[in-house]
């Protein structure tokens, strides 16, 4: 969840820091006071579209920055920090960071570390979602509709998807393999010289499995004879040399032993000594033998570097390490078996292509048919939620088509269908919202009181299974009113219930539901605007909601109401 925003120098904020806390958080306003300024720096922090007009006149940047905890260890924002090498600790803290300067530019960082501004908005999307009145970043988006299909019985489907997509990025190396050995003659021609050329240039190599690694200890070894020679030789001499070290233990040992016959409790520690002695002593025998093996070879060094000097050149080309070069060589002996015996080659990776395609082809059927049962329940769902937002002659569909593929691709019931990494699906979600009315897609609606109510719906059913830690609504209650208010009302808190919700309303009955009550107010000081951030108490709340009741002066009649609406969400939370 969002814990604490600082906004300096944003637009007519000259320098705010909110903490929110879990639940429904209402932000509330006079018109123009910034509340919608806030969601937009929210916005550009995860993402957003930038501008140096939201840079305060007279400033030299903006600056914004969040802070988000996440308890779940499962949570997709792990996977996409670990992608992009940003380490995120245990107790799940994120720090999102983006300042914008007074000259255009743009700089995002992630837990301190500077990043672009296309990974910054993955970051932003996989921690929160924000819906206005006019858009939606995912559930207004087409493309996007199969991933929340998905999402909707997810352990079922990902199971499915998994097997799917190991043989679709199988068919993909083998499809691309196929293409290669099928180019024109003299394409195959250069690639069969060049292929000669590299596998000539390893064998002449001649290289052997972990060299590298052996030549490199070796050449260590002899760069730093002198130092080890002499290491040796101080050890040995400092125990069998003029220093004589073992003859001095050999006096302790020889002095324990005569006392060892008029002392009993010494027995024990004269035989501990004694075993000691006879391993140093060997010890010793062992250093003056390995002294005998050393031996310097300033040929042996020359041929050394050399040896690698050559190894060198051949990892630019080739590989990182000798293993991965032997890897390579064996991969191109291959390759140019399959170019000479160029027919054969290509009727047996069709065959290969063919073998894989038909079992991608059935676990795309799989795939397609889990998404069948899926949509019927999401419909049922999405159809309930809708009869509780008053649409109950509203129709809400799945549409699942097949991709239709080219004569080239493979066949399901005798039509070419196209497979891509979600299968041979392609998923619109449709809605009529009056009877006789055709279904249209989602963004084709005209009406924006009937779009709130729908985006209310699917972010309803939606808002558990996406992951997103905050949920943003930015006046999604425009032209609704009465009963169809207090069930978006109850639509709005009901999410806040499984995720923090963030919205900004007009509407008393929404921000009676509120958790936490935040006021917005544009003050004016010194021929500057700026806006600062209050949360209210109870008495406070109750004033306020009776001012969006009235809409102009505040009566005891609409304090009242307010009271009662509070009252009325208390006990529709109990």
């Amino acid at each position: 969840m969002l814990t604490e925003l600082s906004i300096k120098d944003f637009a007519i904020i000259d320098e705010i820091s909110i903490t929110f806390k879990e639940g429904l958080t209402v932000l509330t306003g006079e018109t123009g006071a910034g509340k919608s300024i806030i969601i937009d720096a929210v916005e550009l922090l995860s993402g957003g579209r930038g501008s140096v007009e939201f840079v305060r006149y007279g400033a030299k940047k903006a600056n914004l920055e969040g802070l988000f905890i996440i308890s779940d260890p499962a949570h997709p924002i792990y996977k996409v920090g670990k992608s992009y090498g940003i380490e995120i600790d245990d107790d799940g803290m994120i720090v999102l960071n983006r300042t914008i300067s007074a000259n255009g530019k743009s700089i995002c960082r992630v837990n301190g570390n500077l990043v672009t501004l296309a990974i910054l908005r993955e970051f932003g999307s996989t921690l929160i979602d924000i819906h206005t009145q006019h858009e939606t970043k995912s559930l207004m988006d087409v493309e996007r509709h199969i991933e929340l299909l998905d999402l909707y019985e997810k352990e079922r489907i990902n199971d499915a998807k998994h097997d799917y997509k190991r043989l679709y990025n199988k068919l993909h190396t083998v499809k691309k393999r196929f293409q290669q050995l099928n180019n024109n003659e003299q394409e195959m021609a250069q690639r069969l010289d060049l292929l000669k050329f590299q596998l000539n240039e390893l064998q002449q190599a001649d290289l052997s499995p972990g060299e590298d690694e052996a030549l490199r200890e070796e050449r260590e070894k002899l760069m730093n004879y002198e130092k080890i020679y002499s290491g040796i030789r101080d050890a040995y001499e400092a125990l069998s040399g003029e220093k004589r070290g073992l003859d001095w233990l050999g006096l302790a040992l020889t002095g324990l032993e005569t006392a060892g016959e008029f002392e009993k409790d010494l027995e024990g520690k004269k035989e501990s000594f004694s075993n000691h002695f006879y391993l140093i002593e060997e010890l010793s025998y062992e250093l003056r033998n390995y002294l005998d093996t050393l031996a310097y070879d300033p040929d042996r060094l020359n041929y050394l570097e050399s040896r690698l000097h050559e190894i060198n050149k051949l990892q630019k080309k080739y590989g990182t390490s000798v293993d991965e070069i032997l890897e390579y060589s064996a991969k191109i002996e291959d390759e140019i078996d399959e170019i000479q015996d160029r027919d054969t080659s290509l009727k047996k990776i069709e065959q290969e292509l063919h073998d894989i395609g038909q079992d991608a082809l059935i676990e795309a059927r799989h795939l397609h048919d889990l998404r069948i049962e899926a949509s019927k329940q999401l419909k049922e769902a999405i159809h309930r939620e809708l009869q509780d937002l008053y649409l109950e002659k509203a129709t809400f569909d799945v549409a699942i088509e097949t991709k239709k593929g080219n004569p080239n691709d493979f066949e399901l019931n005798g039509v070419p269908v196209h497979l891509t990494q979600n299968g041979f699906d392609q998923v619109r979600f449709l809605i009529s919202t009056n009877p006789g009315e055709p279904l249209k897609e989602i963004n084709k609606i005209a009406s924006g009181g009937e779009l709130s109510r729908i985006m209310l719906a699917l972010k309803r059913i939606f808002a558990k299974h996406q992951g997103v830690t905050s949920v943003i609504f930015d006046e999604v209650d425009t032209g609704v009113s009465g009963r169809v208010a207090q069930a978006i009302a109850e639509k709005i808190y009901g999410i806040s219930v499984g995720s923090q919700v963030l919205c900004i309303t007009h509407l008393p009955q929404v921000a009676s539901m509120a958790d936490t009550h935040l006021l917005i107010e544009k003050n004016t000081s010194e021929e500057r605007t700026s806006t600062t951030v209050e949360e209210l108490s109870i008495e406070e709340r109750v004033t306020e909601i009776g001012r969006m009741i009235t809409g102009t002066e505040l009566t005891e009649t609409s304090k009242e109401h307010a009271r009662e609406l509070i009252e009325l969400a208390n006990k529709f939370k109990e």
